[in-house]
């Protein structure tokens, strides 16, 4: 008779469905390309990273599991032998990410999680090879042969990107690098729904580099995109409309001569992107995005001129006067105060709200990110008041606040309206 064995530990993922074939494809030495994972469950603690990337490299004649995770800040990469192998695999597996996109020589298998933590596993055939060395190419998130990049004339027609267009190529990567695992939060918290198409919308999408750049990342991400751009120029509208028709895209991707303010869609949008929209236009953007209760919002704010205004004629709280003595402190002070009022209000609003650094500032000054992910929480007293004390200390009244906040809300005791004294900028 066999001995009654009886354990505390939890199942191992190779004895829970879709998990296991994950795992399973993670341990196939000869035949994992590459894989991904993002995002966290619903009702889990975050992982320990953002996101990670796992592939086979071979090192000294010997075949390791690289593993590379990634924070806001950097990338940290690991190379597991393999008589460690099974036990790394399994504390990827333990780490409560929302999604696993797996590719393989033959196959790709996409992993998420519903709001109620059922495993929903789609697979696809596919045909690559693995690549094993370890000085490969660095992978791209936007691969510069890209057609609609050559279309764009970022890069050139052998898929090299320009000399004189690297930077805004950068940008664009780097954005994009923040969507993508956003998104699939997003999804996996089941804030975006996945049994309908995905509607984004880029405003103020000027030369639609963005507009083109995320509608080609998350379709080949496997989403069903509808995308529309919004600008308020014939001009660029005609020639994004041209650029579209030449890739083949028009079905799906359209462009809307409108201001921001007003655009009017047929369907909300559940994520809402921005990219250096000037300074009032990106409050413009993001009212738009809390009044669709979109789900996502990525904005890149340009100048930030309506701060820099009102600090010109306030007098700062003690001891902070010298922070606008100078002009060119100034400016930056208020590009500061400013991103920070905005995340104030969205939070206020609705949303998780996080600050971040996109790019690296030779590409581009203005590389801050505002990504805001739809919560519906209600607003705390705590951040009320931490909010009405800022902009009552320095006298300012942020654009976004007349645009989303309930105009019956009180204003905080003693607070001046500098706009209204100079009669500029006041929302009646």
């Amino acid at each position: 008779m066999q001995p009654d064995v009886r354990s505390d530990e939890p199942a191992r993922p190779e004895e829970s469905g879709a998990l296991g074939v994950i795992r399973a494809t993670l341990l196939d030495r000869s035949g994992l390309v590459r894989a991904l994972a993002s995002g966290r469950r619903r009702g889990s603690q975050p992982p320990s990273y953002l996101r990670l990337e796992a592939r086979y490299v071979d090192l000294k004649g010997h075949r390791h599991f690289q593993i590379t995770e990634f924070d806001e800040r950097q990338a940290h990469t690991r190379n597991v032998p393999a008589a460690e192998l099974e036990k790394a695999v399994d504390e990827l597996l333990d780490q409560p990410y929302g999604s696993w996109h797996v590719e393989t020589t033959s196959e790709t298998l996409r992993l998420r999680y519903t709001k109620k933590g059922k495993e929903l596993l789609h697979r696809q055939e596919d045909h690559r090879e693995q690549q094993t060395t370890h000085d490969r190419v660095k992978r791209r998130v936007l691969d510069p042969a890209a057609p609609f990049l050559i279309e764009l004339g970022i890069s050139d027609h052998q898929g090299r990107v320009k000399p004189s267009r690297q930077a805004k190529y950068k940008q664009i990567e780097e954005f994009c690098k923040l969507l993508a695992p956003a998104l699939d939060e997003a999804v996996s918290a089941g804030r975006i729904a996945t049994d309908r198409p995905l509607q984004v919308v880029d405003l103020g999408c000027g030369n639609a580099y963005l507009t083109l750049a995320a509608y080609h990342l998350l379709t080949a991400a496997g989403h069903d995109v509808r995308m529309t751009g919004v600008d308020h120029n014939p001009a660029a509208r005609k020639r994004n409309t041209g650029v579209v028709e030449a890739l083949g895209w028009q079905d799906h991707l359209r462009f809307l001569d409108a201001t921001i303010q007003g655009a009017e869609l047929d369907v909300e949008p559940d994520v809402v992107l921005a990219l250096h929209a000037c300074d009032t236009a990106t409050d413009d953007a993001l009212a738009r995005a809390v009044e669709w209760e979109a789900a996502l919002v990525l904005a890149a704010p340009c100048c930030h001129h309506d701060i820099q205004k009102q600090l010109k004629s306030v007098t700062p709280p003690a001891p902070y006067a010298l922070m606008t003595r100078y002009g060119i402190v100034r400016e930056r002070f208020a590009d500061v105060l400013t991103d920070s009022l905005r995340a104030a209000v969205l939070r206020q609003v609705g949303y998780r709200v996080e600050v971040v650094q996109f790019v690296d500032s030779q590409h581009t000054p203005r590389n801050l990110l505002l990504r805001a992910a739809r919560t519906g929480a209600k607003p705390t007293a705590d951040l009320q008041a931490e909010y009405e004390a800022l902009i009552t200390e320095w006298q300012v009244r942020p654009r976004l606040a007349d645009l989303v906040l309930p105009a019956d809300r009180p204003p905080a005791e003693g607070r001046r309206d500098p706009r209204a004294e100079s009669g500029a900028g006041v929302v009646s």
